[in-house]
């Protein structure tokens, strides 16, 4: 079993940044990779950004040059930086981890960007 903690979501204005943290817990060394997903109202949840333990990332579209993921392997800990922030960034921001067995998710942390 993993757990997955979430914090830094929050309301800012368009423009501004926010960091997203998620540290996992339990079952860690099963981890592969981790990442961020977000899911607005009325929309599908997408991906937002993937990390693998080696360093292999890959952004949706809509965030590249915007957004940075990092990892810190030794406290399984993944962060999601967001500059430049979007009125249709607004979603609630979860964090999932992949081990070789299952997928584990967060509960999610609300990001509220006004224009």
């Amino acid at each position: 079993q993993v757990q997955l903690v979430e914090s830094g979501g929050g309301l800012v204005q368009a423009g501004e940044s926010l960091r997203l943290s998620c540290a996992a817990s339990g079952s860690i060394f099963s981890i592969n990779a981790m990442g961020w997903y977000r899911q607005a109202p009325g929309k599908q949840r997408e991906l937002v950004a993937t990390i693998t333990r080696g360093g292999s990332i890959r952004y949706a579209y809509s965030v590249l040059g915007r957004f940075t993921i990092s990892i810190d392997n030794a406290n399984s800990t993944v962060y999601l930086r967001m500059n430049r922030l979007k009125p249709e960034d607004t979603a609630v921001y979860v964090c999932k981890t992949q081990t070789s067995t299952q997928d584990y998710w967060g509960q999610g942390t609300q990001v509220t960007v006004s224009s």
